[in-house]
């Protein structure tokens, strides 16, 4: 039988931010002993160093002479040193700075060698963060933006944390960092320019922003520090979002848009209200920000068409739940006290009450398509704010038991008709039990709804992994897979 080929390492290591000097005794001794050292340029000070030490090297500069841009390049370089690996060489590959700092080479040999399982280990090394630190006297838990002059751009720019800007290379890529960071910063705010940290010509110039791209100095080993801006000032403005719907709504906008209607729309507002919820259930700010804003273009969407047809228009939309705040914090707004929020619930509900005294019902106010769970809830909550209601839990399990009982009843009797209500009697009875547990009836269903799924999910993977189908299992297996599932939660 033919063996296979023998498998190699990566080793990846940092040159330093400046010369030899700043070379780790670790990154050293990987060099000396290297089966084959590879430079990712030989366009660095600390290289000189290597040369002096008569540690033999090769660089992929001329990849950069060929390559059509940056991006292919780093890519180039990551799948040569990735094959060399599989091919059974142990390469020790050595860029500028620290490997995990703004070195695109390394995240992309990292994510192939994994894919390819192939042996990695990258070692610390000094980047240039520490100089620009300590030259500046800054403290990065201060707050701190890290970004490359060749990705800048304009979304990923927050004017109120400090950045540091990578690599200007050039007086043409200066202009252009210059111009995206007009865009957010005044003309005259200042810079810092960061020429040849820890080399012998080492400068700090600071500029004005406009001036930016007049300066000489600019190479590979050129950052910038960007100050925050504390003068500037957010203002709030719906705007932008306001314009855009104005134009898919307008003749030489979109064909989908222009035919919408309220009731059109109305499934996707109520998809995206869910969408809201599962992500605050996750816990996930960004997809939060996310579907807030996809539900706020519902909201400007519909005051949109509202305002086409005369009825109301977005402001008014924001008037009046402004008002109807002010208004139900008098303790807020006006000269009401309060001891504790439970009084502050019962003057709101008070004041719900005199705003709404239009109503026939106490039951009124209730949105036909809520969700049953949640309809019930409400209903009940209602019910019971006029005195109608269960004085002890007891009671509710009393009801449940008797519900369930009927329940029973119906089904011996095969009546659908009646199986259906007596159902129905016991769901709601469960909801008023989960009232007076004070747990949401819906959220607990939602719950058990996605804890069934990840059950469900590892089912499907036991059978994938085993290549077999549901046919070939017995319910007692299957059960089994399943509480395994639940022993793994």
């Amino acid at each position: 039988m033919k063996r296979g080929k023998k498998m190699g390492s990566i080793s990846i290591v940092g040159l330093g931010p400046s010369d030899g000097g700043l070379i780790t005794r670790q990154t050293w001794s990987l060099m000396e002993d290297a089966q084959v050292l590879y430079i990712r340029t030989e366009h660095h000070p600390a290289v000189e160093a290597v040369k002096k030490a008569d540690i033999e090297f090769k660089t992929y500069d001329d990849f950069y002479d060929k390559g059509e841009s940056f991006d292919v390049v780093y890519e180039q370089i990551a799948n040569d040193i990735v094959k060399k690996a599989q091919d059974g060489m142990d390469v020790v590959y050595a860029v500028p700075g620290s490997p995990l700092v703004a070195e695109k080479t390394v995240m992309l040999i990292k994510n192939l060698a994994y894919k390819n399982n192939v042996p990695i280990k990258i070692y610390s090394g000094m980047s240039f963060l520490e100089l620009i630190y300590t030259q500046l006297g800054i403290d990065p838990i201060d707050g701190l933006c890290i970004l490359d002059s060749f990705d800048l751009d304009k979304k990923n720019i927050d004017s109120s944390v400090d950045m540091i800007i990578t690599q200007l290379y050039s007086k043409h890529t200066a202009s252009e960092v210059k111009l995206t960071l007009m865009e957010h910063f005044p003309d005259e705010h200042e810079v810092v320019l960061l020429y040849h940290l820890g080399l012998p010509d080492e400068k700090i110039t600071r500029v004005c922003l406009y001036e930016l791209d007049r300066q000489n100095d600019i190479d590979y080993l050129t950052s910038l520090y960007v100050p925050r801006h504390y003068d500037k000032k957010t203002v709030f403005t719906m705007k932008p979002l306001s314009d855009i719907i104005h134009t898919l709504r307008s003749p030489e906008g979109c064909p989908w848009d222009i035919i919408q209607t309220h009731k059109s729309l109305r499934r996707n507002l109520i998809e995206e209200v869910y969408e809201v919820i599962e992500a605050i259930d996750l816990n996930d700010s960004a997809l939060l920000c996310e579907e807030l804003g996809d539900l706020l273009m519902q909201i400007v969407f519909h005051a949109r068409m509202a305002e086409e047809s005369g009825d109301f228009s977005m402001q008014d939309v924001i008037n009046g739940v402004s008002q109807k705040l002010v208004h139900r914090h008098p303790h807020v707004f006006g000269e009401v006290s309060v001891e504790d929020a439970g009084e502050v619930l019962l003057n709101w509900e008070a004041i719900k009450r005199q705003e709404k005294k239009d109503r026939k019902s106490v039951l009124d106010g209730v949105p036909k398509d809520l969700p049953a769970l949640m309809s019930a809830y409400k209903l009940q909550n209602k019910a019971a704010k006029v005195g109608f209601d269960w004085e002890q839990i007891d009671s509710v399990w009393d009801k449940l038991g008797e519900e369930i009982t009927e329940l029973k009843m119906a089904v011996a009797r095969d009546n659908k008709t009646a199986i259906e209500e007596e159902l129905g009697d016991v769901l709601f009875t469960v909801v008023n039990l989960s009232r007076f547990m004070d747990v949401d009836a819906e959220v607990s269903l939602i719950n058990s709804n996605r804890k069934f799924c990840r059950r469900f999910s590892y089912i499907e993977k036991q059978l994938k992994k085993q290549n077999r189908d549901w046919q070939e299992f017995t319910l007692v297996q299957l059960d089994e897979l399943w509480n395994q599932a639940k022993q793994q939660e």
